[in-house]
């Protein structure tokens, strides 16, 4: 493991930050994000969208706390461009059918290969246009829900042109709002490394994303303070501890729970659509999934018993 980096670089890291890795053709998603750990002198790293071995472009790599907001970043929308085959000679006509197909939801077996159970689930495809084609050989520029699998997306498209076909080559240019012009190759963060360790940061620190540039994506719910503790200790939210709603969502999206002084307090996952939290006076409104403030920093003051009399009774109450 490479040495350790102090000074704003450690002070960044361990409020938690992203590197959006440009990953190469050829190694793992795993093996990429190991580098990366190692460059860094971190104990742990990890990544988010795995990318097979012979697949290049966006992998998001988290340090520090950021690892637990991993889980948002696979909410967004996935881009690439994709090179397929056609195992024949088709129309440029039919294609033009084809793409208009496979546009919307589509349903998914995951590969054989795949790790996750291969259960049939639907995606959406939300952009799949030409962008060129030479005989058999087809461009194409998508935009799908974040697992929505290419190669299964090519294999289908050639099916259903009765013609068959595969994938060739893929990139993943863009997660959400970050695109190619966000990313940095491995030798850029090695070579940020070691002006880091001859005192200049700068570099460093830019490619060193804070974790807000993730979370602030995503609808806002501000607390009371009372429930800011509560949530920081594992409770879900009810109605009565939310101060505003920075951005509208619906029953079954993700949202952050965040402090009136703005710190990021958990992820959750909206129980009731934003409009209707203020009609719902009993019972929870946000299932807290994933809590991400140091319980610490939040004294449960409710969880104070009474203080007991000698004769194990409680004090009388005050009048």
């Amino acid at each position: 493991m490479g040495e350790s980096i102090l000074g704003p670089v450690a002070d960044r890291i361990a409020h938690g930050a992203f590197v959006l890795v440009d990953k190469p053709r050829g190694p793992s998603s795993h093996q990429v994000t190991a580098w990366v750990r190692d460059l860094l002198g971190v104990e742990r790293a990890g990544h988010a969208g795995t990318l097979d071995p012979n697949v290049s472009g966006v992998l998001w790599i988290g340090l520090g706390p950021a690892l637990k907001l991993l889980p948002l970043t696979l909410q967004f929308t996935k881009r690439y461009i994709a090179d397929m085959t056609l195992h024949g000679e088709v129309t440029d006509a039919a294609v033009r059918v084809a793409l208009e197909e496979f546009r919307g939801p589509v349903f998914q077996t995951p590969p054989v290969r795949s790790a996750v159970k291969r259960e049939r689930r639907i995606r959406t495809i939300h952009r799949l246009d030409l962008v060129e084609r030479s005989g058999t050989r087809l461009l194409l520029d998508v935009v799908a829900d974040s697992g929505t699998y290419i190669r299964t997306l090519a294999v289908d498209m050639g099916d259903a042109l009765g013609v068959g076909g595969h994938l060739e080559e893929l990139r993943r240019t863009g997660t959400g709002p970050f695109g190619e012009a966000d990313l940095v190759t491995l030798a850029q963060v090695s070579d940020a490394v070691t002006r880091a360790r001859a005192g200049d940061p700068a570099t460093l620190l830019t490619l060193l994303r804070p974790m807000e540039q993730v979370w602030q994506e995503f609808p806002q719910i501000i607390l009371r303070d009372s429930a800011a503790a509560a949530i920081a200790h594992g409770a879900d939210l009810a109605s009565g501890g939310i101060e505003r709603i920075t951005r509208t969502f619906s029953a079954g999206q993700r949202v952050v729970l965040v402090s009136r002084s703005g710190s990021l307090l958990a992820l959750g996952r909206a129980l009731v659509d934003s409009d209707d939290t203020g009609k719902h006076r009993h019972g929870w409104v946000v299932d807290a999934e994933r809590v991400v403030a140091d319980a610490a920093d939040f004294p449960a003051s409710w969880r104070k018993t009474p203080p007991v009399t000698p004769g194990g009774a409680p004090p009388p109450a005050p009048g």
